[in-house]
């Protein structure tokens, strides 16, 4: 007889190879982890469906191991609850702004977003699968987001597309999430939303990071042998001053936190420098006006990468370096101690000339500001009336940004002065500069089309820079 119904269920097997879908409106017999248990009436075998990927298994979830064999039935009854629960799981067009407060230029990728628990989850977008299809194990998981302490807004004026609204992390990360359906963002938005207002607390910080802040400081034999009042009097008192620190950007404002000079905005570095032009840009330009005019290639040839990173490292730290290649930390360095250009670790013209290029490609907002790249556009596009169109708009920019670019295409009108020994025409600068100090908010499909713009803009300016600018000020550079 048992050999007979096991042939019977190998018979079954081989004709339903697969589970049934569970049919519509039945509901499953019970709850296993994430697995329901479905009963397929044809057959009478149970079946197993997992409530986030759909997969179909004819065999049960395996249980999590038990370290009790004392404690098995309370240990099943835990196990049989989820531990996360499934919110919403769905395709969205996700880009990164911001990390840690520092902004980062948009770069939009369709990714799968799921919401479990306290998380919003990214995986790399099912490109060769359906929704339906879709599995975890299938996908590489990005990134994840901790929704506590979050903020929510809709943010269509940061992007050209539509249905657009931001995340804010308690650590400074910004996304932007964006569908083009209507209906399908807003449902989106209304389910993060009611999370975020979920997790609101009074503690803000993850528990394991206060635990751990705790569990040090009673390592120590002064606070083990307080007593229980007086160590919980401590606790108090830490947690306390956790949660009340002070946001990252009040301590910028307040000088106590200072960004660095790479990848600074052009308008705090300015004003921290108490000027408005840069001091590594004039620096540089000085340095190149007294030893580089004459080089074939200048600002066309790459420097060492390396070198220009060791550069970089030493001017972002403020940090003078001796002979022997070691770096000083004066608490004020005066303007002896700072670093020299001229020094020989630093004679390759090409290396502080790429150092200078990467300081304009790494401010968060070009030298020309994003709300005059389209503008500068339909100038160029203007046979008649270029050159007044042009100086209108670079009069009407912010004090930093018209004294740093009045600063550098003076410099540049001086390179192109001595393009018969270093072959720096006007093209080929456009070429260079064209890009680096200018480009449009959001990557858009016209590149090609925008690159023209910029190198005839940056001819233009070198063109016409006298009227543009006016007669220099005297004493300048």
């Amino acid at each position: 007889k048992s050999i007979t119904i096991i042939y019977c269920n190998e018979c079954t097997r081989r004709q339903c190879p697969e589970p049934p879908n569970p049919l519509p409106g039945q509901k499953p017999l019970q709850t296993l982890q994430l697995w329901d248990q479905y009963k397929d009436p044809s057959s009478g075998r149970c079946f197993y469906v997992h409530t986030v990927t759909k997969e179909r298994s004819w065999k049960p979830p395996r249980r999590a191991r038990q370290s009790d064999p004392g404690q098995n039935k309370v240990t099943n009854q835990v196990h049989l609850k989820p531990e996360k629960e499934l919110e919403k799981a769905g395709l969205l067009n996700k880009t990164k702004i911001a990390e840690g407060g520092r902004k980062l230029r948009k770069n939009w990728n369709p990714s799968w977003v799921v919401l479990v628990g306290n998380s919003l989850v990214f995986f790399k977008d099912p490109k060769t699968q359906s929704p339906a299809s879709w599995k975890p194990g299938n996908s590489c998981p990005e990134s994840s987001v901790d929704l506590r302490g979050a903020q929510l807004q809709w943010a269509n004026d940061l992007s050209s597309r539509k249905n657009v609204f931001k995340l804010r992390t308690i650590t400074g990360n910004e996304f932007l999430l964006q569908s083009e359906t209507d209906s399908l963002i807003r449902e989106w938005y209304g389910t993060i939303q009611k999370v975020i207002d979920r997790l609101v607390g009074p503690l803000l910080l993850p528990c394991c990071l206060i635990f751990t802040v705790f569990h040090f400081l009673a390592s120590f034999d002064v606070i083990s042998n307080l007593e229980n009042s007086e160590r919980k009097r401590v606790k108090s008192r830490l947690k306390k001053l956790i949660l009340r620190r002070p946001p990252l950007q009040a301590l910028q404002e307040k000088g106590l936190i200072k960004d660095q000079v790479f990848g600074c905005s052009l308008e705090v570095l300015c004003e921290r420098e108490k000027s408005t032009v840069p001091r590594f840009v004039r620096n540089c330009t000085e340095t190149v006006e007294k030893k580089g005019l004459e080089t074939d290639g200048i600002y066309r040839v790459s420097g060492n990468l390396a070198v220009i990173q060791k550069l970089r490292f030493a001017v972002n730290h403020e940090r003078a370096v001796s002979t022997d290649g070691r770096y000083l930390f004066p608490e004020e360095l005066v303007q002896v101690d700072r670093i020299d250009l001229e020094d020989p670790q630093w004679e390759d013209i090409h290396v502080i000339t790429g150092a200078l290029k990467l300081f304009f490609r790494e401010l968060p907002e070009p030298l020309v500001p994003y709300g005059f790249f389209h503008d500068i556009v339909e100038t160029m596009s203007d046979y008649l009336d270029k050159v007044n169109r042009m100086k209108l708009l670079i009069i009407s920019m912010p004090p930093p940004n018209h004294d740093t670019m009045r600063h550098m295409f003076r410099h540049l009108k001086r390179v192109m002065e001595h393009s018969d020994s270093n072959r720096m025409t006007t093209q080929n600068i456009g070429i260079v500069f064209g890009p680096t100090l200018m480009r449009p908010q959001s990557d858009c499909g016209n590149m090609a089309v925008n690159m023209i713009y910029q190198n005839q803009a940056v001819e233009l300016i070198l063109s016409e820079y006298d009227q543009l600018f006016g007669p220099d000020p005297p004493g300048s550079l």
